[in-house]
């Protein structure tokens, strides 16, 4: 009878030398006035920093961020809208002036609510892409539920603080994730300065983005909204590249909304290093086989494993192999007999298949009769 069984290693100091990463000591968090904040990886939605992640936070403006996503989904940016009541009577905060019986395009509108965060334009994009406003905030919590932001609750497209308008540092990372994958997002979030256009009338207005990382030039900065209100706080989301690498970093009530974001960024380009795990066709273990024309055949990695990690948490990689016992031959080169699995702080990270390295024929018939009465 073959029984699997499971081996589990954890990565010593030699193995590490492999990653060519001298184990010095590890830097130190940020420390950060923020009350919440993350740092995730925007390709593979990986957290490297965080503090108070899942504590119900007011989101202020930062809530427009769900508003261009459902805008973009449902609407077509050359699409026409025209001005309600309730988008003209809008007055609290940032604001464009709409007037009832505007025309603007939802391009202009949405370029208004992501460059200088106007709560106006907002109601008008909801009021034209839900037929009202309440339609359009069920959208969007539909979607954030969706995107598995179950800590978030929307009342309304612009932020204004309500008792159950609310959301957390870790959702928002999500949220905003899933908005940067929109080509159309990212150029409005990326935009420094521009001029919002009216339709049937001699009337524009040029804007300014409220992001300073974005104004300063914060090196490899690409995004993407500030918010604030009284209850809020000052908050910011704050994308930036480098090298290939596009880091997102959301700070909520700060006493320095910029400083922070720039320092988790920081933390994050320096300290996160790409670790090769094992290499295809490495070979991680041998296993026995029976009746073969060898006694054990190699197993390798059908696939290579990277993984991004903090510098300092290398040494709390470990790995496990899932094998059988044995293997009955014959065996077929590429043949699956297990599998490897790799660990951070105990939690999965990653996995490959382990394939036989070799061919491994039977023993000829006379050959394993003999062996059998010689035991």
């Amino acid at each position: 009878m073959i029984v699997k069984k499971s081996l589990t290693i954890f990565l010593t100091a030699a193995f590490l030398l492999a990653f060519a990463y001298p184990l010095a000591a590890g830097a130190e968090e940020p420390e950060i006035s923020a009350d919440a904040a993350v740092l995730m990886d925007s390709a593979t939605g990986e957290v490297y920093f965080a503090k108070n992640p899942h504590q119900r936070r007011y989101p202020a403006s930062l809530t427009k961020i769900m508003t261009a996503i459902i805008a973009l989904e449902n609407g077509r940016l050359n699409e026409v809208v025209t001005v309600g009541q309730k988008a003209a009577s809008v007055s609290v905060g940032s604001i464009i002036d709409l007037r009832v019986g505007d025309k603007l395009t939802l391009e202009n509108l949405l370029k208004a609510a992501l460059i200088c965060s106007a709560n106006d334009s907002t109601v008008a994009i909801a009021e034209h892409i839900g037929g009202n406003h309440d339609n359009f905030v069920e959208l969007m919590n539909a979607k954030a539920l969706s995107l598995g932001a179950t800590n978030t609750r929307f009342q309304n497209t612009n932020g204004y603080t309500l008792p159950n308008h609310y959301t957390t540092a870790y959702d928002l990372a999500l949220i905003t994730r899933y908005a940067l994958k929109n080509k159309d997002f990212n150029r409005f979030i990326a935009t420094k300065e521009d001029t919002i256009y009216w339709k049937g009338k001699e009337r524009e207005l040029d804007v300014r983005n409220t992001n300073r990382l974005l104004r300063e030039s914060y090196p490899g900065i690409d995004g993407v909204k500030t918010g604030s209100t009284p209850r809020a706080g000052n908050c910011l989301i704050a994308s930036a590249t480098r090298d290939g690498r596009r880091l997102i970093a959301v700070v909520l009530h700060c006493r320095n909304r910029f400083t922070d974001a720039a320092k988790i960024l920081e933390y994050g380009f320096k300290e996160i290093k790409t670790v090769q795990l094992c290499k295809q066709g490495e070979q991680l273990t041998v296993i026995p086989v029976n009746e073969g024309i060898v006694s054990e055949i190699p197993l390798v990695a059908k696939n290579s494993l990277k993984v991004d990690v903090i510098k300092e948490k290398i040494p709390l990689i470990s790995k496990r192999l899932i094998i059988e016992d044995y293997v009955q031959a014959p065996v077929n080169k590429g043949q699956k007999l297990g599998e490897v699995v790799y660990y951070l702080d105990n939690k999965e990270i990653c996995r490959s298949i382990l394939v036989s390295g070799q061919d491994v024929k039977r023993k000829a018939w006379l050959k394993r009769m003999l062996e059998k009465l010689l035991r």
